[in-house]
């Protein structure tokens, strides 16, 4: 802003200043030629000169050696012009200032001189150049009183665009305000806080307080995941913790035979290996994404005819797989192995044979379903399968700790893959990047994993 009215103010007294001189500029050049006249027709009479000739002005006819043949009387007996303007002058007309503009002279005076004779000076004591001056003050007296206006209007002005500025740039910063208090809030523990925004605004302020209360309702949603998490978890590990205990305390109470003894320890291993597996599937649920660029490339189509393969030797299951060629995937080997183990493990063990498991691509995606004809899931609980701990009523007689879900959803996203499930009619998807539409039959239970193709 200062730098504009600066830029203004001296572009408004150069305009002005120009204009005036070119006013000087014209009286000199009208005296000059009418001096020049005088000396030519010989009427410059050189003992009376400063008389004759009084009406032209203020003026000196000067000669080669820069001394003054005749002058008018308000101007000083000298010559005006230096030994080099004199010079100059000889040639070509001359225009020069005396006196400046700050700080104040007493006599400023604008002098314009021109020769007299084009062929070269003429002999010593003859004219030689023609002088003509005007006084600067009143030019002089506009220009100082324009500085002073300049100034003063410049100040004004920058003095009221900052109080404007200030107010418009506090009436802006005020949601931003209110957002920081309300944050102060929600840091000192407030839950359920949400950024007062204007439901009428649509600036950038406004888009920013919408983000954030979307980033508090993630954090929030976050938040009571891991806080259901902490209480699930310490649920399940305080029953095998628990059992583990009391069957060592009752050990201890009377002497045992060494078979007591071996089936308290047996029994004892067998919660610690529970406890194990169970810690191992929360280590795993917690595992990074994975760098695509890095890992190799594995055949997917291989992992899960090895899996299908294991179950139906161990279980006897009916299995029916449709599995095709060209199933190249870049993951990690054991964790997608993880994945179809605990997929065709839900399947046998919550749902009804048989069992049908595919596996094919599309242009850009390896897609795996598994696919029950048991009687399919709630779909209230449909939305929380995946969750950590997250089990069925029906399930919860059975074996398992509900990560199954939970742990397959975490190895698809850290392949940057999706997971969905569709039961009786209910769909669940974790993700909705992808475009593949769900293709399944109507009834019982299908679980589906898509990973990018290598």
């Amino acid at each position: 802003m200062l730098l504009v009215l600066a830029g203004a103010g001296i572009f408004v007294y150069f305009r002005v200043q120009y204009a005036l001189d070119l006013r000087l500029d014209e009286d000199l050049q009208a005296q000059s030629a009418q001096l020049t006249d005088l000396v030519h027709a010989g009427t410059l009479p050189q003992a009376a000169g400063r008389e004759a000739v009084s009406a032209v002005g203020s003026f000196q006819v000067l000669d080669a050696g820069n001394h003054v043949i005749a002058g008018s009387r308000d101007l000083p007996a000298a010559s005006l012009l230096t030994p080099g303007e004199l010079r100059a002058a000889l040639d070509r007309p001359v225009r020069t200032d005396r006196g400046r503009l700050l700080p104040i002279s007493a006599r400023p005076l604008r002098l314009y001189a021109v020769p007299l004779h084009a062929g070269g000076p003429p002999p010593p004591g003859q004219p030689a150049a023609a002088l003509v001056a005007v006084r600067r003050n009143q030019r002089d007296e506009a220009l100082r009183e324009l500085i002073a206006q300049l100034t003063l209007a410049n100040l004004a002005a920058l003095a009221i665009a900052s109080l404007v500025g200030y107010l418009l740039a506090r009436a802006a910063l005020q949601p931003v305000e209110r957002y920081r208090t309300e944050a102060a809030l929600i840091a000192a523990g407030a839950t359920g806080v949400r950024l007062a925004v204007s439901d009428t605004a649509h600036d950038e302020v406004a888009r920013l307080g919408h983000t954030l209360n979307d980033m508090l309702a993630a954090l929030e949603t976050a938040l009571e995941r891991e806080r259901r998490f902490i209480n699930d978890a310490s649920h399940e590990l305080r029953t095998p913790l628990t059992l583990l205990s009391t069957e060592l305390e009752l050990a201890l109470r009377r002497p045992r035979t060494a078979e007591e003894l071996e089936h308290t320890v047996r029994s004892a291993a067998a919660d610690t290996a529970n406890l194990i597996a169970l810690a191992d599937t929360l280590l795993s649920i917690g595992v990074r994404p994975i760098d695509t660029d890095t890992v190799p490339i594995i055949d997917f189509g291989a992992l899960v005819t090895g899996v299908v393969n294991r179950y139906h030797h161990t279980t006897g299951a009916t299995l029916h797989t449709t599995i095709t060629a060209d199933l190249a995937v870049r993951g990690d080997a054991t964790r997608l192995q993880q994945v179809i183990t605990n997929l065709l493990d839900n399947a046998l063990r919550h749902g009804g044979e048989p069992v049908t498991v595919t596996a094919a691509r599309t242009t850009n995606l390896i897609i795996l379903t598994v696919h029950d004809e048991g009687p399919g899931m709630d779909p209230q609980f449909l939305p929380h399968a995946t969750e950590r701990f997250s089990r069925a009523d029906n399930a919860r007689t059975s074996p398992g700790t509900g990560l199954g879900l939970s742990l397959v959803e975490a190895i698809i996203r850290a392949h940057h893959g999706e997971l969905r499930i569709c039961s009786a009619g209910a769909h669940h998807l974790t993700d909705t990047r992808s475009e593949t539409p769900c293709d399944h039959p109507p009834t019982g239970t299908t679980v589906t994993v898509l990973i990018p193709a290598a």
